[in-house]
């Protein structure tokens, strides 16, 4: 049966789970850390022209801006574009844009869970929650989570991992 509504290995996120989606507090953070670089970027770029007047300083200083402002406007949407389920037996996280990816991660092959949260995370009330596996390529994280539900998550993957794993 391959309806308009039949899943396919093309349609990688799935209409039958309940998706929950990352802070919208995300996209704040990802842009004032784009800010930061720019200024540093800008700044350098500032200093050659000071010291060497050459119009490449300036084109340089244009395509920082124009390429910070084009990763400001993907950054939006990718943040919309994050969200997790939690099943029964598995975890599912997806994100991307032009290149969607779908991480299934099953309970059992959890080696443990990471909160972390960087100064300017901490300061708009995220986290970000890491899950380890035997397989480094089949890591996955959830990041721009507020911390109860950072911790929430992270216990209840733990508790899941573990008995998942009593079960092998």
């Amino acid at each position: 049966m391959t309806g308009p509504s039949a899943p396919d290995a093309l349609t990688p996120w799935p209409d039958t789970v309940d998706w929950r989606p990352v802070s919208p507090k995300l996209i704040t953070v990802e842009l004032i850390a784009r800010v930061v670089w720019v200024v540093v970027f800008l700044a350098g770029l500032g200093i050659g022209w000071f010291f060497a007047p050459h119009w490449a300083w300036g084109a340089g200083m244009a395509a920082v801006l124009v390429y910070a402002i084009w990763r400001s406007i993907v950054t939006v949407r990718a943040v919309h574009a994050w969200g997790y389920a939690e099943r029964d037996q598995d975890l599912l996280v997806r994100h991307g844009l032009l290149i969607r990816r779908l991480s299934i991660v099953p309970y059992a092959r959890m080696q443990f869970v990471d909160v972390t949260a960087g100064p300017l995370e901490r300061a708009f009330g995220l986290a970000t929650v890491q899950l380890h596996t035997a397989s480094a390529a089949s890591d996955a994280r959830v990041p721009g989570l507020p911390p109860a539900e950072a911790s929430r998550l992270r216990d209840r993957l733990t508790a899941l991992g573990e008995d998942r794993a009593e079960g092998l």
